[in-house]
């Protein structure tokens, strides 16, 4: 009984913990990576431009708040 005790104690790591381990740290990487980019991009990239919106639609809110339109 001694001797199978010393043997599991000098097999070392079980394989299917170092798969785990290397799958976990690149995920791990993976995520730290993107939220790196994204903190970067948010510092140094101008912010989105809203599309202008038409006359027509300012006409169209304008009439359903009941507010005529100017010029009519």
């Amino acid at each position: 009984m001694q001797n199978m005790a010393k043997d599991v104690e000098v097999n070392g790591f079980n394989p299917g913990l170092i798969v785990l381990l290397v799958i976990g740290g690149l995920v791990l990487t993976f995520l730290i990576g993107n939220y790196v980019l994204y903190v970067y991009a948010q510092k140094t990239l101008p912010p989105k431009k809203k599309k202008p919106v038409s006359k027509k639609k300012m006409k169209r809110e304008r009439l359903k708040q009941g507010v005529s339109a100017p010029g009519e």
